[in-house]
């Protein structure tokens, strides 16, 4: 008993600061805060003259995907006034980056006022119908949807056909593709992300395969490190987005697939050769700021779309 009230008044101390401690928000390990705009060093391309438009009041909200951040991170840095944007707050900021899935529900529920992202899944069209909302989508510049493997896999090329296939459970073994006698490990992203709604898309009427808990990976960032570890994941097959993939994350121990023979790079997602090529949006569903279609109009003009180029994505015009 002798040391009982000193113990205690450290036990209150550290309960009081846990009740006050909030945990750091788990993000990709892909820092967003080096394309944030207007910081020091910032990776997010600058405009080679002062742009056309600059907006000072009533500042659209903005949201998106992990893979778009470094775009509208750009434009951002463009047109709106200097200041602090730190993407990763308590509260949600001005110009926030919370994936694909979370942006569509801050979209839907008013909280930001336009995001950037892939189309919607079925799912986030249905609960926004169900909520008298529809998506106003505006293309604003082209993408890839990648699949890869660990560099050391045989395989360099699937088809259509064979990617269906796969995902659907009928193809289990790199040998059945001309690879080693090894499992095929699919790994998937959490329903209503930007690229499992592109697998959705790709797979058409066929059922993708139920995958086990430890293969379904919440960020991008994992699902292309994962595939990386060849000591563990020598047999994976993973997938994401042209640009995050090579720019962002820009992992050597993977390596990108062709698909129907057609690789994937700038070149093919402009001659449209390359078959999983979609547009990306800025989406929104209320335009009573002003300055929410004057921010669209000029992400269209040859600054904006100057911008989607010089970042490392394909211009819608």
């Amino acid at each position: 008993m002798k040391y009982y009230g000193f113990f205690m008044v450290i036990i209150s101390i550290l309960c009081a600061s846990c009740i006050n401690f909030k945990p750091e928000p788990v993000y990709d390990n892909i820092i967003e805060i080096d394309y944030q705009p207007f910081k020091n060093g910032t990776k997010a391309v600058v405009l080679p003259e002062t742009s056309t438009l600059k907006l000072e009041n009533n500042l659209p909200r903005l949201d998106g995907a992990t893979a778009l951040y470094p775009l509208y991170a750009a434009f951002v840095q463009a047109v709106y006034p200097e200041g602090d944007y730190y993407p990763h707050r308590y509260e949600l900021p001005l110009v926030a980056v919370s994936r694909t899935s979370r942006a569509y529900e801050n979209l839907i529920n008013g909280k930001v006022d336009i995001i950037f992202c892939a189309k919607p899944s079925d799912e986030q069209v249905k609960i926004a119908k169900e909520k008298g909302i529809d998506f106003h989508m505006t293309p604003i510049g082209r993408e890839a949807f990648v699949f890869f493997v660990n560099k050391r896999n045989q395989v360099s090329n699937l088809t259509t056909e064979q990617i269906r296939n796969i995902y659907s459970g009928q193809i289990t073994n790199w040998s059945e593709l001309g690879g080693r006698k090894n499992e095929i490990r699919i790994f998937q992203r959490p329903k209503n992300s930007g690229s499992q709604t592109m697998l959705e898309s790709i797979m058409g009427d066929f059922d993708i395969i139920e995958p086990i808990t430890e293969n379904v990976l919440g960020g991008m960032f994992d699902i292309v490190n994962q595939t990386a570890v060849y000591r563990n994941y020598g047999n994976a097959l993973g997938y994401s987005f042209l640009f995050y993939t090579t720019q962002m994350v820009m992992n050597d121990k993977i390596k990108l697939l062709a698909i129907d023979n057609i690789f994937p790079s700038i070149e093919t997602i402009q001659n449209d050769t390359y078959p999983y090529t979609d547009e990306f949006f800025a989406i929104t569903i209320n335009t009573e700021n002003e300055n929410i279609e004057i921010f669209i109009n000029w992400i269209l003009s040859e600054q904006g779309q100057y911008l989607v180029e010089k970042t490392g994505y394909v211009p819608i015009k």
